[in-house]
């Protein structure tokens, strides 16, 4: 999967997303990782509340919020 991205990602048998982020393995998600990623996306990780951006062509992890409540 060619993504224009500096950053290396790949996605698991789970379909769960990882990228490796400075110098680390990072959970970038699962259904709300955006496809394509694109320039300016940003995304709220639901399992941990971490959240990314495409900044540059590089996902970066610019902070960490309260992960979304699913309401069933």
């Amino acid at each position: 999967m060619a993504f224009n991205l500096k950053t290396k990602i790949w996605q698991t048998g789970a379909l769960d997303w990882w990228g490796f982020i400075d110098g680390d393995d990072q959970y970038l998600g699962s259904r709300e990782f955006p496809l394509p990623p694109e320039e300016g996306d940003e995304w709220i990780v639901r399992s941990t509340g971490d959240i990314f951006k495409v900044i540059d062509g590089e996902i970066r992890k610019i902070g960490k919020g309260e992960p979304p409540r699913m309401h069933w």
